[in-house]
């Protein structure tokens, strides 16, 4: 492994951070990165103790991020980056306090569609650089080479976009922060040609095993992953599973390697944004003392989606919830696969989603099929997602890995215990009902201190055996609220992962 850098000595008290990420909810979001991104440093920012951390996102100019910020002024300029067009860094503010550093370079950033697909869904054809730059001016911002006052001790590098700031800073000369390579999500590495190493300025001597090389090709996150001073991922039972096939995407002979400087933090979530008693997304708001009143969510819920309401036999029956990207990590097929079976328990089932267009056409046609059953909104709704969590009675989460997850925590926030595969951070996060082996059926099991139910193996008679313990144990009210107000005791917020953030800082500082 690469020698620990040296980082500047502390000039005051605060425990300066650079947050360096390709998105962030209420600037540019596609996915848990971003909720992330946005939360964890406000999180870190309102830390009581000492040291207070002083964070800063360095995020990507797109369109949303330049209109989305307050109070911008430019700072700095790159132009003499030979590797990349100029570039203009402005110094803004989150709509959540947080100071943040944004990249304006019109030529990478300024355009119609996502920050990594075209309109259409393609990729950037530029994307190895529009992500080079990012990664490059945050190991300058990280170095002694950077033109401002504010120096950072450490480098928070995010996900694969973020990758090559290590290694930049690796062959930096100079002072420089020490990092920290976090992994949202293995299976995203950021793998380019290799005639990219010398087109982003990585020196010749990069290009190997033991370094940015990855298959005969350049992959960003492998070079995070071998050059960072320390490595984190999103849950503990993920950092162990990205150690062996199939989850470690190939990688899993270096995470393994590198194992004592890999730890998992659970994600928190955002309390104030999920919250029942709050929710102005949802009906009807409702606390743990408050419970009956979610029952309006549901009736507004299936009266939105077209859910029978009015049959006694099927208004009693558990409402099932999904929501995410329909592709095969979520494992949406399963539930396709089961729904039949599902409706029969009875149970109705609704889902909010979009991605692979197969799997979108077959649950439409399924939702066609079964009238006033099953109920299917494709494409993406803020509202509509918080009112499922609010009227679902259960939350279906069968995803085949997950790194993390934040629906089965909001949904236990919502008083709707989950339904999830025992993988990554649902394991982590979701206290089994029925844990095996089962000594019990569920009639008589106590519920004890579980959240919900956990089923182990990916298959449709595993997931169907679980639904029906779900609308066995939902039709005993009085154990079914039990396990409802146990979800809803659980702390999810960020306070003890920012905690756990700030620790891994500082002992970079004194390694």
């Amino acid at each position: 492994m690469p020698p620990s850098p040296s980082p500047p000595s502390p000039s005051h008290a605060d425990l300066r951070v650079l947050f360096i990420t390709p998105e962030a909810h209420g600037l540019i979001k596609t996915g848990g990165l971003g909720d992330v991104s946005a939360a964890l440093p406000a999180a870190l920012s309102a830390l009581d103790g000492t040291p207070a951390v002083d964070v800063r996102l360095l995020i990507p100019g797109y369109p949303s991020v330049l209109a989305g910020l307050k109070y911008k002024r430019k700072i700095a300029s790159f132009g003499a980056l030979r590797e990349f067009p100029p570039a203009t860094l402005i110094s803004a503010k989150f709509s959540n306090g947080v100071p943040v550093f944004a990249i304006d370079c019109p030529g990478l950033y300024q355009r119609e569609g996502g920050p990594y697909n075209d309109p259409a869904g393609r990729d950037w054809p530029d994307n190895a650089l529009r992500f080079g730059l990012l990664s490059k001016i945050g190991a300058i911002l990280a170095s002694d080479a950077s033109p401002l006052k504010w120096r950072p001790q450490i480098a928070h590098c995010n996900d694969w976009q973020a990758g090559l700031t290590p290694a930049y800073l690796h062959f930096h000369p100079g002072k420089k922060a020490a990092t920290l390579m976090s992994i949202h999500n293995l299976a995203y590495q950021g793998i380019f040609p290799p005639g990219t190493v010398t087109q982003l300025g990585l020196p010749a001597e990069s290009f190997g095993i033991n370094g940015v090389e990855y298959y005969g090709n350049l992959s960003f996150l492998k070079a995070g992953l071998f050059y960072a001073d320390t490595l984190t991922t999103v849950s503990p039972t993920y950092a162990q599973e990205i150690q062996r096939a199939p989850w470690g995407f190939g990688m899993q002979g270096l995470l393994k390697g590198r194992a004592d400087q890999l730890s998992g933090i659970v994600n928190g979530i955002d309390t104030d944004a999920w919250n029942p008693a709050t929710d102005m997304h949802i009906a009807q708001n409702y606390n743990a003392a408050t419970l009956a009143k979610k029952t309006h969510n549901k009736l507004v819920l299936q009266q939105l989606m077209g859910l029978a309401s009015a049959d006694s036999k099927v208004s009693d029956a558990p409402l099932f919830g999904a929501i995410g990207r329909m592709t095969h990590q979520k494992g949406l097929d399963l539930i396709e696969e089961i729904a039949p079976q599902l409706i029969d328990l009875p149970a109705q089932l609704v889902i909010l989603g979009s991605g692979d267009k197969p799997l979108e056409e077959s649950l439409l046609a399924l939702a066609q099929k079964y009238p006033g059953k099953i109920a299917v909104s494709i494409g993406f709704n803020e509202s509509l997602s918080h009112l499922i969590e609010a009227g679902a009675d259960c939350f279906l989460m069968p995803s085949r890995f997950e790194p993390c997850g934040l629906n089965q925590m909001y949904s236990q926030r919502y008083g709707t215990p989950p339904l999830v595969h025992g993988v990554g951070g649902l394991t982590d996060t979701v206290i089994d009902f029925a844990p095996a082996p089962v000594a019990a059926p569920p009639r008589r099991r106590a519920v004890g201190d579980a959240t919900g139910f956990l089923f182990q193996q990916m298959t449709a008679a595993d997931l169907l055996a679980a639904a029906g313990s779900v609308a066995s144990l939902y039709r005993d009210k009085k154990r079914w609220r039990q396990l409802q107000k146990n979800g809803m005791a659980r702390d999810f917020s960020w306070r003890s992962s920012a905690s756990r953030y700030r620790e891994i800082y500082e002992s970079l500082l004194v390694a």
